[in-house]
């Protein structure tokens, strides 16, 4: 069983000080590839499927919050808020409110929707210090947000849509959802108190998880009071560690609240103005708790489109060390991160143990040298040979195209 925490010091991914404190981690060079790595896969997904990026502040007035309605429900989870002259402001809680914003700016017709919207955004929650984590439970938060603003005939297909690009997603990252969670709203003041707006929002949600899945024949799924957003129910993917801790990783919501806060609207086809749905939706949730999950999935083993080292280049002497330089800078010439290991860095044994998380392993000794070929060496144990370093060079760049699992596939 791998624990992210003690992993992603050990590989120096990521750690914290106390000085910059608890909950706020910062990133070190190899994790900043594996997360940098991580959100252009998600941009990339993101633009296939028609959705147009955007920036948007970490700040924003109270009074943003008070009309989104984060103020009144959410006030506890945020942090106080900061004075500017005779201004307040507030680290964000959430992105829907500039989204929302973002959309009221500009006027907008029937034919422009759905309009989809996506950030990968930093937000901020006062986390209590006992619930403090590793990546899964932090105060600075970097997530995978997006909003798309459509008709009401559009939300079931918009949402389903979204469904489907977390699963791709899921398979690509190796990531596997152990259940589906229809999250309904419990007792209390939590909720904003229109039952109206909840029987729709939750029926199109029922209609969503029923037609989704493998031929459109329904994704199984359990309701849970109590586990919605405080304005509306959501679809919650959750995940569980090898510990056997469930946690949610994505995200869709129906809202129809903040578009009725935002006082939102379309000119439709009759020249009248109309108000859109706000489909909230995440693909991979917060980057931190996404890596921390990807950490213990695959015990620091990230498949070769992640890893933060894809080769490493052994020399067995000194002699070959230029020519292991060599093979460095064409594979980066190939867009691969590759890295030498020398002979200054311990005995060759050594140096292969201390890259055992590395997808591949080219060792070059006289032979090799003279004729242009490396060794291969894979994670996995496997030793294919000798073969041309144009040959595996090309090997380790269609792994990374494809993001596939097997390292070297039968001929």
């Amino acid at each position: 069983m791998h624990d992210h925490r003690k992993l992603g010091r050990e590989l120096d991914l990521f750690d914290t000080d106390p000085l910059m404190g608890a909950g706020l981690p910062y990133w070190l060079p190899d994790g900043a590839i594996v997360r940098h790595t991580l959100e252009e896969y998600v941009r990339e997904a993101e633009r296939a499927a028609g959705y147009r990026h955007v920036y948007s502040p970490v700040l924003g007035k109270r009074d943003l919050y008070e009309i989104s309605g984060h103020w009144d429900h959410y006030r506890e989870d945020m942090f106080p808020p900061m004075d500017l002259g005779a201004e307040q402001v507030v680290l964000r809680p959430s992105l829907c409110p500039h989204h929302a914003l973002i959309y009221r700016s500009r006027s907008h017709s029937y034919r422009e929707l759905p309009l989809r919207i996506a950030e990968l955004g930093g937000m901020y929650r006062a986390e209590l210090s006992g619930v403090l984590g590793g990546l899964t439970r932090v105060r600075a938060i970097h997530l995978n947000d997006a909003h798309i603003f459509c008709t009401l005939e559009q939300a079931v297909e918009e949402a389903r849509a979204a469904l489907a690009l977390i699963a791709r997603a899921y398979a690509d990252l190796g990531i596997r959802a152990s259940r589906y969670r229809l999250s309904l709203p419990g007792e209390g003041g939590k909720y904003v108190a229109d039952p109206r707006l909840w029987r729709r929002a939750t029926a199109l949600l029922r209609e969503v998880l029923d037609s989704s899945g493998i031929d459109g024949s329904g994704i199984d799924y359990e309701a849970a009071e109590g586990e919605a957003a405080f304005y509306g129910p959501k679809i919650d993917v959750q995940i569980t560690d090898p510990a056997g801790r469930e946690s949610t990783l994505s995200t869709v919501q129906i809202d129809f609240h903040q578009p009725e806060r935002f006082d939102l609207h379309y000119i439709g086809p009759d020249g009248a103005k109309h108000r859109p749905v706000m489909v909230h939706r995440s693909v991979i949730g917060s980057v931190e708790r996404a890596v921390a999950h990807l950490l213990e999935e695959h015990g620091g083993a990230f498949p070769t489109w992640l890893a933060p080292v894809q080769l490493a280049v052994l020399p067995i002497a000194q002699a070959q060390e230029e020519r292991a330089h060599e093979v460095v800078r064409r594979a980066v010439a190939r867009g691969l991160r590759a890295e030498v290991s020398g002979p200054g860095d311990g005995t060759l044994g050594a140096r292969v143990r201390a890259a055992r998380l590395v997808p591949y392993q080219a060792v070059i000794g006289d032979r090799e040298a003279d004729a242009g070929l490396a060794a291969v060496r894979l994670r996995d144990g496997r030793r294919p040979g000798a073969v041309p370093v144009a040959e595996l060079l090309e090997r380790i760049a269609a792994r990374a195209a494809d993001r596939g699992a097997e390292l070297w596939p039968a001929a």
